[in-house]
């Protein structure tokens, strides 16, 4: 085994690759204020973000389902990596060779994580059929790319390759780079053979290797390209423990960042049909791999589209009943967007790919801008069910399409297509068909079935009433009480600006913290060493030190949350300090008069004295705190 990574060097990779680079690969991140960035969450299903990333701590957290921690947390958690394998995929991003306790430095990969093996075979795979690509059995390969319109710089582009016809080529090549047996037949990449030797699973065929958001590969897409091929017509990698066709998209890898910068994504329904969209200057378009677009594949979008206003996805379908009842299918998933969704049909039901061959790349870019809206494509379909030649027939037709108007987002266009549908049946009274469409509306959100756009929303740290908190971190915390919003004030800059309470938090006791997870955290940041000790490592030390991952998620969830002021200076500091003291000397005060009135005329004399003169200190020290502020301290 590998042993155990060197601390210093987990270190070196935390701060090499800043967080927001990372949670970046995955979804779209806007500015939240105060340096921090917010998107929706990809831990949970949410339609505005509470998923909130401090690049200047290296920390996230979402206030919707409480998930947080620095960006190996976010790795673990999205990839479902183990610690080291985490260090390890960042290291190798960032260049850095890590050193491990036991045998120094990395001499073999016995010890390396499945995933990462995974993904390393399917790397050099990649590479391998790329390499193919270019040799003399591969020139049927390159034919069939040329006659669809692709050159040598497309096919590099996309990382298209070949996979040769004999039984082994791969196998033998990347047993050659150390890889296992097991590991190739677990990877997808090889197979049994009759004999029980592992043999290539793809053999003869043009490759498109398949990338996750990231960038990884985690699997192939095989075009068989010769008659003696008795196989499929496309033969992808099976289900494996980094492929999961329902969960990934072909495309969105190159794709992701004009997605989030236009707000726009285009579905295709093949390979060459994204190479087609990409080549003619459509580069949002992404597709399914050998299944139908899904649930999985709505959240992956909806991450980089941020459900804002103006997003939109388009679907291109063939024109033939297939495609119409993909078409449809898509449309069930409709309100599972904010986005706007569309439907664009080619020509004669060409595919992007022939309509570029025949028309040129202006004619791809034209397919995609003459789309229509999703709804008014389903509500043609279901009009023309019915025979609007008789009341009948429409009053059928109206009492199918009528709850489908009524579930559009926008309000505005729910209110044009309700117009629109009159005129599709036939009805010359708009005017009922409106009432009717807005009568279903209003019955569906009476009975809480409203609006996407009113579904589902993250609390915001200032829109919430409390804070839940998981068993064993004591009371639920009350934003709505004054002491526990500028305790939770106090703590935030403790860890976020420690330079602007410092050094007067370090004298601050745990008693002085009315919320027992607020004391807990206070009490973590003096075992780390106090709010003055301020280094690079500061936070990551406060949430070594915090006693369970409660406390340490409450530390991360303080840390990225945005400070409630325009200006953050050391007045604003010292205003929180000042309040949270003089409540204590207030509560303490309101204690000691208690006390007074409880002692009775047997109480010796010293002690009442004594009583007397802590509670006159303390309403001195009240008064001074009152009159002069921070500087009374």
């Amino acid at each position: 085994m590998a042993g155990r990574i060197n601390d210093d060097d987990v270190k070196a990779v935390r701060d090499a690759v800043p967080i927001d680079a990372v949670v970046s690969e995955y979804l779209q991140l806007r500015n939240a204020g105060g340096g921090n960035l917010k998107g929706l969450c990809p831990f949970h299903d949410e339609k505005s973000p509470s998923f909130q990333v401090s690049p200047s701590k290296g920390f996230y957290h979402c206030f919707g389902c409480q998930a947080g921690g620095d960006t190996l947390d976010f790795i673990m958690k999205i990839d479902h990596l183990s610690f080291s394998e985490a260090v390890e995929r960042l290291a190798g991003q960032a260049g850095i060779t890590l050193r491990y306790e036991e045998g120094g430095y990395t001499a073999g990969t016995s010890g390396r994580g499945e995933r990462i093996r995974l993904v390393e075979a399917h790397k050099a795979a990649a590479l391998f059929y790329a390499e193919q690509l270019g040799g003399a059995e591969a020139e049927i390969g390159r034919k069939f790319l040329a006659e669809r319109g692709f050159d040598q710089a497309a096919a590099e582009h996309f990382g298209v390759g070949y996979s040769p016809a004999g039984w082994d080529h791969l196998t033998r090549f990347l047993r050659g780079k150390g890889f296992s047996d097991k590991e190739l037949t677990t990877s997808g990449l090889a197979q049994d053979s009759r004999s029980g030797k592992p043999i290539d699973r793809f053999r003869g065929r043009l490759m498109w290797p398949i990338r996750d958001i990231s960038g990884e590969v985690v699997g192939f897409g095989a075009r068989k390209l010769r008659d003696d091929d008795n196989g499929p017509k496309y033969l992808n990698t099976p289900e494996t423990a980094i492929y999961k066709k329902s969960q990934v998209l072909y495309g969105i890898d190159l794709a992701k960042k004009e997605i989030a910068k236009t707000s726009r994504a285009v579905v295709v329904e093949g390979y060459t049909d994204v190479m087609a969209c990409h080549v003619a200057g459509v580069t949002t378009a992404i597709a399914t791999c050998g299944t139908a677009f899904g649930g999985d594949h709505i959240k992956i979008l909806r991450r980089l589209l941020m459900d804002n206003a103006t997003a939109e996805v388009i679907f291109t379908f063939d024109g033939d009943a297939a495609g119409q009842k993909a078409a449809l299918r898509a449309f069930e998933d409709d309100q599972k967007f904010a986005a706007e969704t569309s439907i664009t049909v080619a020509p004669g039901g060409m595919d992007p790919c022939d309509l570029r061959l025949a028309q040129g790349d202006a004619a791809v870019s034209g397919l995609v801008e003459a789309r229509t809206p999703l709804f008014e494509f389903a509500l043609r379909h279901i009009v023309s069910r019915h025979n609007l030649e008789n009341p009948a027939g429409r009053a059928a037709a109206l009492d199918e399409a009528a709850p489908v108007v009524a579930n559009i987002k926008n309000i505005a266009i729910q209110h044009e297509s309700a117009v629109q549908l009159a005129g599709m049946l036939g009805i010359r009274d708009e005017q009922f068909v409106v009432k009717r469409v807005a009568q279903l509306a209003r019955w569906a959100r009476e009975r809480g079935n409203q609006p996407p756009q009113q579904q589902g929303r993250g609390r915001s740290p200032e829109a919430a009433p409390a804070t839940p908190t998981p068993p064993g971190a004591g009371p639920a915390l009350n934003l709505r009480s004054p002491a526990h919003r500028t305790e939770r004030e106090l703590l935030k800059l403790a860890l976020q600006r420690p330079a602007l309470v410092s050094p007067a938090f370090d004298a601050y006791g745990l008693d002085e913290f009315t919320a027992p997870p607020y004391a807990a955290v206070r009490q973590a940041i003096q075992d780390a060493g106090g709010a003055s000790q301020d280094s690079d490592d500061y936070v990551v030390r406060v949430r070594e030190a915090a006693p369970n991952d409660t406390v340490r998620a409450l530390v991360t969830e303080l840390t990225v949350e945005a400070i409630h002021a325009k200006t953050v200076d050391e007045v604003y500091a010292g205003v929180q300090l000042v309040q949270v003291r003089l409540r204590a000397v207030d509560r303490r005060v309101h204690e000691i008069q208690g006390t007074m009135a409880r002692l009775g005329p047997q109480t010796p004399p010293e002690q009442q004295a004594a009583v007397q003169e802590e509670l006159w200190v303390l309403q001195q020290y009240g008064r001074r705190l009152r009159n002069r502020g921070a500087e009374g301290l």
